[in-house]
């Protein structure tokens, strides 16, 4: 275990520890003197760090998502720890541990991808079951969906979220089917399976999570959408009625043009699956918030994926409180998914 984690630094402190390079760039000052910017993290959280002496003959000696060795002045600035550096080095492969720099579901991985073959079995077209079943059974695609995070920042930003994401997602489709009768479960999941598919090419999350340049250039809609159409095209037969709703699920799914959508949803089951991804995006940008440090009176840290901070219910005196965020992710004790999907549908609709 690594000396001190992100959450750990308390200001007006000195310390020595190991860091994720998550973002480097060498910078001047007005009056024209160079130094380094540095994102650092490990799996507790993000910060930022200067390097204000020799930055330019430190500058070569790494790189981004490199793991660096530094000794550091811990400094609080606009409300949130930030390191001023006075040693740095690369750091030895022998003096870390990958798993202390990269922030994981705590979820079991195995569970959650059987989870996901239940719901892509439960597709009863047979057209679209054999679709989705090609994708999450692939070979070159499972390993990769099981270890990919749903985004850099936003929500579910840590290995494993993706396939949290497109399972919690499943559960919400099969509730509201239930709910609204006249939804076609059969697309909403397949809608709900594929949405993101194209974020195992978007992002890269070998050292850091990153994008791919064809993450930059096109995004996961345009990259999922040209997959999905290639594994269309390739099931003799396929019903081009089918093709053309499953298109439109994949590019409507973020709801606004302004959130990257080139169109709305514009049937029943696209408006819906927008909205229930919408909901569990958003519910997992608040548990993370909530279960991070930080913030203060009862308050969390601002949330940039929310653009608001966050009332810690637990600490807020209105009789019984909710349980804390922390007790809602402990393993002990966890429900069935059976269980937890009645739970859920008895909270949302009664």
């Amino acid at each position: 275990m690594k000396p001190a984690y992100v959450s750990d630094l308390t200001p007006d402190t000195t310390i020595t520890s190991f860091f994720l390079v998550s973002e480097k760039e060498l910078r001047s000052t007005r009056e024209g003197k160079s130094y380094l910017r540095l994102e650092l993290s490990d799996r507790s959280g993000t910060m930022e760090a200067r390097v204000w002496d020799n930055a330019v003959s430190l500058a070569p000696l790494f790189q981004r998502d490199d793991i660096v060795k530094v000794q550091a002045r811990v400094e609080s600035y606009k409300s949130r720890v930030q390191l001023a550096v006075d040693k740095l080095r690369l750091a030895e492969p022998a003096e870390v541990d990958l798993a202390d720099y990269f922030p994981h579901t705590a979820e079991d991985v195995e569970q959650l991808y059987g989870r996901l073959r239940e719901h892509a079995g439960a597709i009863k077209n047979p057209w679209l079951g054999r679709l989705v079943s090609g994708v999450i059974e692939d070979p070159a695609i499972a390993p990769r969906l099981k270890r990919a995070p749903a985004a850099k920042a936003m929500h579910h930003a840590f290995l494993g979220g993706l396939l949290e994401h497109i399972v919690s997602l499943c559960d919400l489709c099969r509730l509201a089917a239930q709910h609204y009768r006249e939804l076609d479960l059969d697309l909403l999941l397949t809608g709900a399976i594929l949405h993101d598919i194209g974020k195992l090419d978007e992002l890269c999350y070998e050292r850091a999570i990153h994008y791919t340049d064809a993450g930059q250039l096109l995004g996961h809609i345009i990259i999922g959408l040209e997959q999905v159409t290639e594994r269309i095209n390739a099931i003799e037969g396929f019903p081009p009625g089918y093709k053309t709703l499953i298109k439109h699920l994949l590019i409507s799914h973020h709801g606004q043009y302004e959130f990257g959508s080139p169109k709305l949803p514009m049937f029943r089951e696209a408006l819906a699956l927008h909205y229930l991804d919408d909901l569990d995006s958003k519910m997992g940008a608040a548990r993370a918030a909530l279960c991070a440090e930080g913030g203060e009176a009862g308050w969390t840290a601002f949330c940039a994926a929310l653009n608001r901070r966050l009332l810690r219910l637990d600490q807020f005196g209105a009789g019984e409180a909710a349980p804390a965020a922390s007790e809602l992710l402990a393993k002990d004790h966890k429900p069935s998914p059976e269980a937890e999907l009645k739970e859920l549908k008895a909270k949302l609709f009664t």
